[in-house]
């Protein structure tokens, strides 16, 4: 499954938004910070690959 890539646009207490770069879509999709990586930020770039999120540069 995937990759997909996104960004992270902004971070609301235990939820990220996330935007999909690698198509053009603007809907943000909301996700549980639990499943991403402790370290994301916003604009942090994020790969999800086999239902796995890793921070990309």
């Amino acid at each position: 499954m995937g990759p997909y890539y996104y960004r992270v646009n902004r971070i609301d207490g235990d939820y990220a938004y996330l935007i999909r770069t690698d198509i053009l879509d603007n809907e943000e999709m909301i996700i549980a910070r639990a499943l991403l990586p402790e370290d994301i930020d916003i604009s942090t770039n994020l790969k999800w690959e086999n239902l796995v999120y890793t921070i990309i540069d």
